[in-house]
Formats: C-alpha cells, structure tokens, sequence
C-alpha cells in the first residue's frame, strides 16, 4: 500500500514532490476543533520535545505517531 502511494505521487507530481517512505497509522492527533497537530508530529520525528496542547481531542494518535515513526527508524540519527 505504502510503495503505491509512493510510487503516485511520484507519477503524478513528479520526482521533486515524491518521498520516500510514508507510515500507516489509524488517526492523526488533532485538537477538539479539528486541527491537526503537524507540529507536534514534526518535533516527534526530529527527536525533540513536545508539549501536547490541552485541546486535544484524544492522546493515542500521538502513540500511534510514535510507533510508526519508529518502525521508519525516526527519528534519524545526524551522525
């Protein structure tokens, strides 16, 4: 599923729009109003610390984030 997406978006925006690698998960974390927390998602990958906003809606998309970044080895070491 994940090599098909990928291999659309390459066919269809081209190889400087394409990616690599994309992770499955069952919901994003958003906040009660519905905005999701790209933010939070990013210093996640990055391996920096975060602080969950008291809006969110429900905290288990975070894990989840978590656990498939982490399968895509994120965050990525510099060295």
């Amino acid at each position: 599923m994940v090599k098909g997406v990928v291999a659309k978006v390459r066919e269809t925006l081209g190889p400087v729009a394409a990616f690599k690698s994309a992770g499955v998960v069952a919901g994003l974390p958003k906040t009660r109003s519905g905005k999701i927390l790209r933010g939070v998602i990013q210093k996640i990958a990055n391996g920096e610390d975060y602080k969950l906003p008291g809006t969110i809606e429900d905290v288990a998309p975070v894990e989840w984030v978590k656990e498939a970044l982490a399968v895509l080895e994120y965050p990525q070491s510099t060295e």
